[in-house]
């Protein structure tokens, strides 16, 4: 894997602004002195790469999978802090294998020793516009005969018609994200949904209505919503005071991501993985109760996002980042280093959409927390046809 810098297209903020990424400047001013996305960065990876980089992501979303059906079985929703009236509806989702749709498993990865997985990202993960729309226009702009590992796009149109075609599907989002990126992230996923034959209506969630009499969620308009797709955790829903009312219409209409990714996107997961698959290449020792025999480690809270609330203990120092996150719990998971590329730090954030691998997205930091202050950056694959340098 190797970084390559180049020259920006003439009017790039207006061109990736007309493809739907509105918030491609830094989320906070002056963070890092570069844009949100930018495209004077890429990324260069092989062929053969991106085939085993899939083999590991399919590999790692079974074994999440598996994960679930322990819990389920062995009844250990207190390892991930869930509260005990949910574990019975948990238990009927997975049981009925409510349909899902997509997650974003988050890597640390070099190019050239085992990928390692530092979180998964299963409920609500976002950075959809610019993994499956901007950076393949950049591509196409920039180096229209390469290739891209990316096929994110048809994958969800698939997945949304296999669901719902020709159904009516409300997707939401949360109207307390001020950056507007959940919006913008509902927004794509309609698109892609309406590509699949989808009827697809965008709307905040806070909008969303329960009707006491018919006992049934509606949307501003009052009408009925059988399907649902939210960019709203589970964790935040389920504590609301439609949360019982939202649990119990599950099993008519179960919505999109379902109840029983509240496993997933909790980060007692890692502790799971390492205990059932002790020693596995693309994992890292991850304990709940302490860091046991680590001597670096990083204490990550259970439903915690975007680097904040953690904690990096290594023998030379201790690093804390700020946020409201912890009262739930910690995993503290070994301390894998980004790789250092020009004092430029890689995360590699693969798409799984339905079972399958699906794409790549690659933020980058100078320090050892991704957060939201760190850019997005396109890739391309080297052994395509038409490599040449880029301008």
């Amino acid at each position: 894997m190797h970084r390559h810098t180049g020259t920006r297209r003439p009017g790039w903020e207006r061109i990736v602004e007309a493809q739907g990424l509105g918030f491609h400047q830094a989320v906070e001013p002056g963070a890092e002195g570069r844009p949100y996305w930018d495209e004077g960065v890429h990324y260069r990876v092989t062929l053969a790469q991106v085939e085993d980089l899939e083999v590991v992501v399919e590999e790692l979303h079974r074994m999440c999978l598996d994960v679930v059906d322990h819990v389920v079985k062995r009844r250990r929703f207190s390892d991930f802090r869930i509260p005990e009236w949910l574990w019975e509806p948990i238990t009927a989702s997975w049981r009925r294998r409510d349909p899902h749709v997509y997650g974003r498993f988050d890597l640390c990865w070099d190019g050239v020793s085992h990928a390692k997985l530092l979180e998964y990202n299963a409920d609500t993960p976002t950075s959809l516009v610019e993994s499956a729309v901007a950076q393949w226009y950049w591509k196409q702009d920039v180096r229209p005969h390469a290739d891209q590992w990316n096929s994110l796009h048809e994958r969800l149109a698939a997945a949304w018609a296999a669901l719902a075609k020709g159904t009516m599907v409300h997707f939401t989002y949360t109207q307390t994200d001020e950056a507007g990126e959940d919006a913008l992230n509902a927004a794509y996923m309609a698109e892609a949904a309406a590509d699949g034959g989808v009827n697809a209506v965008v709307q905040p969630i806070e909008t969303v209505g329960w009707d006491t009499g018919r006992r049934i969620f509606v949307d501003q308009h009052g009408e009925p919503i059988e399907r649902m797709f939210k960019l709203y955790p589970w964790e935040w829903a389920a504590a609301d005071d439609f949360g019982p009312a939202a649990v119990d219409a599950q099993p008519r209409t179960p919505w999109v991501e379902p109840l029983w990714k509240m496993l997933l996107s909790n980060k007692a997961l890692l502790a799971l993985l390492w205990e059932l698959f002790p020693d596995h290449p693309n994992l890292l020792p991850a304990y709940l109760d302490s860091p046991r025999e680590l001597v670096s480690y990083v204490a990550k809270p259970l439903l915690g996002r975007e680097g904040a609330s953690m904690r990096v203990v290594t023998p030379g120092q201790v690093i804390h980042t700020e946020g409201e996150y912890g009262a739930e719990g910690y995993v503290h998971q070994e301390f894998w280093p980004l790789p250092d590329l020009g004092g430029w730090r890689p995360v590699l954030g693969a798409w799984v959409v339905g079972d399958e691998a699906a794409g790549l997205g690659i933020r980058e930091t100078r320090g050892l927390i991704t957060d939201n202050t760190s850019s997005f950056v396109p890739h391309l694959i080297t052994d395509s046809a038409g490599m040449g340098a880029l301008a």
